[in-house]
């Protein structure tokens, strides 16, 4: 099969590999008929390269149909069109049955301390082969895969493996006080979806977005989103201020943060960055493990806005085990912070509802890009430069 695999820094290429194969009897085998491209993966294309082994299948938003399933998976069989959320969860375990599959027991990556397997993501969650690929091997889907009607096309559901759970428990966890303001920092996709949730459920009387893309703040702005540019303000203090004086010198109730790692600012988180990349791949794991920096100056910049007693809510991810926080100005403004994985599964039954005809959400046009498979390294290069107005992209094998 034809699939998309990481070779280096700045380096994908589609190439043939072996088809996947049933190993265990909770497996099945999906045919992909669309998988996104997301955020996340920029984080291998340069960040989080130490953990990356040349030959890695990349990509955990993928959906098809499934082509064969082992003899304990009896939801789905042969024929059923699903969705595979981006974690490998049991459904059985503590973790599980507690909403947190992404913490789940049976697939926790205990040799790396951390939690549950992803598809495509580093041999910190599992190294196990992604879904941008013709087929996708899903262990554990007894329990992961989410089936979807017949009739509708792919982006209808494609974002229930990862955008909109990831942008529903972003909201979720800001804990937004009804006719309160929240603010949204970054309008990619998760951010951008995040203010459409907020809007769905109609907690907030206001929604503030903060990016520095024209295309992103046009289209949040189109959203009903109040927007502010980056590139209007020469020093973050401006922006912080601008924003208190629209929220009686407050500021907003809640803000989620989803930018994360790639967040603009820092260059001696960004120098650090690239210098670790520079390393052999065992040393530069072992020094990211141990005393990885981010940038963050969009956590920073959070911190700084929230209301006193507000809510932070961290959807970027974040990979930095040494990174540097100002506790003092947390504790005294007595903020709470909520952050990690998306429990795909956990919000799944909330989320579909909303994927009618009527598409409150506007999932159907969420995509601006949409390009075969064989154009992938070109599209990462697109999407990691965001050129030609690229905020989300799928690909189809």
């Amino acid at each position: 099969m034809r699939a998309v695999t990481w070779q280096g820094r700045h380096d994908v290429r589609v190439e043939t590999v072996p088809d996947p194969i049933i190993k265990e009897p909770t497996d099945a085998i999906v045919r992909i008929t669309t998988t996104g491209l997301c955020g996340s993966d920029l984080h291998l294309y340069e960040v989080l390269t130490p953990f990356m082994t040349p030959g890695d299948i990349l990509g955990h938003e993928p959906m098809g149909i499934v082509e064969e399933t082992g003899p304990e998976v009896t939801h789905i069989k042969p024929g059923d069109r699903v969705v595979v959320p981006f974690q490998i969860a049991c459904g059985h375990c503590w973790m599980c049955r507690s909403g947190l599959p992404t913490q789940c027991e049976t697939t926790q990556v205990t040799e790396h301390g951390m939690g549950a397997e992803l598809f495509g993501y580093t041999k910190l969650y599992g190294a196990v082969a992604g879904g941008q690929a013709e087929y996708l091997r899903v262990p554990q889907a007894q329990y992961g895969p989410i089936k979807v009607p017949e009739g509708v096309h792919d982006d209808r559901y494609v974002y229930l493996s990862d955008v909109l759970p990831t942008a529903w428990q972003a909201v979720e966890y800001a804990e937004m006080p009804r006719g309160g303001t929240l603010a949204v920092l970054g309008l990619g996709p998760i951010g951008n979806m995040a203010c459409r949730v907020a809007k769905v459920q109609g907690l907030a009387d206001r929604v503030i977005g903060v990016d520095l893309v024209p295309e992103r703040l046009r289209r949040a702005r189109a959203d009903g989103v109040e927007v502010h540019d980056l590139n209007d303000f020469s020093r973050q203090e401006d922006l912080v201020e601008a924003i208190l004086s629209t929220t009686g010198g407050r500021g907003p109730a809640a803000v989620i943060d989803a930018v994360g790692a790639e967040a603009h600012g820092s260059p001696l988180g960004r120098t650090a960055q690239r210098a670790t990349g520079l390393l052999p791949r065992e040393w530069a794991a072992k020094l990211t493990e141990k005393a990885g920096v981010d940038r963050l100056a969009a956590l920073r910049l959070a911190i700084a806005l929230v209301r006193r007693g507000g809510t932070l809510s961290l959807s970027g991810i974040y990979g930095g085990m040494a990174d540097p926080l100002p506790l003092m100005t947390m504790f005294d403004k007595q903020i709470q912070l909520r952050m990690g994985q998306a429990n795909v599964r956990r919000w799944a039954d909330d989320i579909f509802p909303l994927l009618t005809d009527d598409d409150p959400l506007g999932v159907d046009g969420f995509a601006t890009h949409r390009v075969p498979l064989e154009e992938a390294p070109r599209a990462y290069e697109m999407f990691q430069h965001k050129e030609d107005g690229a905020i989300k992209v799928l690909m189809r094998p």
